[in-house]
């Protein structure tokens, strides 16, 4: 009995083992469905001119006297964001939460006379405005003395992800920096039993080769470009998982926190609009860096461009020319020549990730003109090509790992 029951488990592992069966949990699918959030970096090297700091700032330099966490998220909302992660503890140690288990913090700020939490007010302000809220905790932390014994360093790093996980409500995502962590050893079967027991919901992000055991996977640049060829099924260790990209970049070219005079390295919209269509348009989530200054705001040229961001997007996508229910092939007419420069596919990601290759073709006069083709499709495809006046669409599927389910084929005028 027991020889059959081990039979059978280990014939169960193995048709799971089937990159066409994996299927994606409903946090996964809710939280593709976002498409766009934030990632918020701020702290000590806000004063201090720093990219990386080192952990050896005064916390006293940690003085924003017109913070605004209200700003931060209305800028994110008019976007287009969905989401925002506040960078909790960056690589230096300090914590923007009067953490109970150090005293490298805003507690020893002048800010609010030590008794503010910049975690607490940004995650207030996601809640009034209707953004989920995630956190992030550098795993790496050049500050704090524990980190040379790998034992006790996991003992703080829990104590503070357990902080985090029970006091601001429910996370969305909870993000694991792999940066400057070669050669230490963390228990991260500790860190995801932990975070699972206190936000069963929350997705953990990692890169592929620093947590296997993650939920989100980095897309492998700070370019915010995901692979012409994006799949969610990945082979972690030997297990196949669910595990979508998610393209992080900053809104200033090379920055994630706030330098002084670094206005010239604030993405153009022209450039935003090229990361959202090999971001979102191949599938993957992007997720903007922004970056409050010294004095707790986002700049206002900042802010600017983020509503400018936010409105080409939904110039772009607002409202389609026409849809077509999904079929194979699936085809759209018009009463008469259309200009067209653009479809948008999306698959059913409920019954997994199944298209490995597919064509668009347009009807101009009397014969059909194929105007793109691609591989994946996943969560998003966007297809840009040059306009064409046609008198119908139609996309079909030329291969897949099983049945294919699309959502509703959308066609869009770019020109309008």
């Amino acid at each position: 009995m027991r020889r059959t029951l081990a039979f059978l488990l280990c014939v169960c592992a193995a048709q799971a083992q089937n990159f066409a069966d994996i299927r994606p949990s409903p946090q996964q699918i809710a939280w593709q469905e976002m498409e766009i959030g934030v990632l918020v970096h701020f702290g000590t090297n806000t004063f201090l001119d720093r990219e990386w700091g080192d952990g050896t700032a005064d916390p006293a330099v940690f003085n924003p006297k017109q913070l605004d966490a209200e700003q931060w998220v209305r800028a994110a909302k008019a976007a287009g964001a969905k989401y925002l992660i506040m960078v909790a503890k960056h690589h230096d140690g300090f914590c923007l939460w009067p953490s109970r288990h150090t005293d490298y913090s805003v507690k020893r700020s002048p800010w609010k006379q030590g008794k503010g939490d910049v975690v607490r007010e940004a995650e207030q302000a996601c809640r009034r405005h209707g953004l989920a809220f995630g956190i992030y905790l550098s795993p790496w932390d050049r500050h704090d003395p524990r980190y040379s014994d790998n034992r006790k360093y996991d003992d703080y790093y829990v104590a503070q992800m357990t902080e985090l996980a029970t006091q601001y409500g429910p996370l969305v995502e909870f993000w694991l920096d792999g940066a400057g962590s070669e050669g230490h050893v963390y228990d991260f079967v500790r860190y995801v039993r932990t975070m699972r027991t206190y936000q069963p919901n929350a997705l953990l992000f990692a890169s592929l080769d620093f947590m296997p055991y993650a939920d989100i996977r980095w897309v492998g640049n700070e370019s915010g470009f995901a692979h012409e060829e994006n799949w969610n099924v990945v082979d972690n260790y030997g297990i196949l998982r669910w595990r979508p990209a998610e393209a992080d970049t900053p809104l200033r070219d090379g920055h994630w926190f706030w330098h002084p005079n670094s206005e010239k390295r604030l993405k153009t919209l022209e450039e935003l609009m090229e990361i959202y269509h090999k971001t979102v348009g191949r599938g993957a989530q992007l997720v903007l860096g922004i970056a409050p200054d010294d004095r707790g705001l986002l700049p206002e040229a900042d802010v600017k461009r983020l509503e400018e961001f936010g409105a080409e997007v939904r110039r772009l996508y607002g409202k389609p020319l026409a849809t077509a229910p999904a079929a194979n092939p699936a085809s759209i007419a018009f009463p008469g020549p259309r200009r067209v420069d653009r479809v948008v596919l999306q698959e059913d990601l409920a019954h997994g990730q199944m298209v490995r290759r597919f064509r668009v073709e347009a009807r101009v006069g009397d014969r059909w003109v194929e105007v793109s083709r691609g591989t994946t499709i996943g969560h998003k495809r966007i297809l840009v090509f040059e306009p064409v006046n046609a008198t119908a669409v139609r996309v079909e599927v030329e291969a897949a790992m099983g049945p294919v389910r699309l959502k509703p084929i959308a066609v869009y005028d770019g020109g309008r």
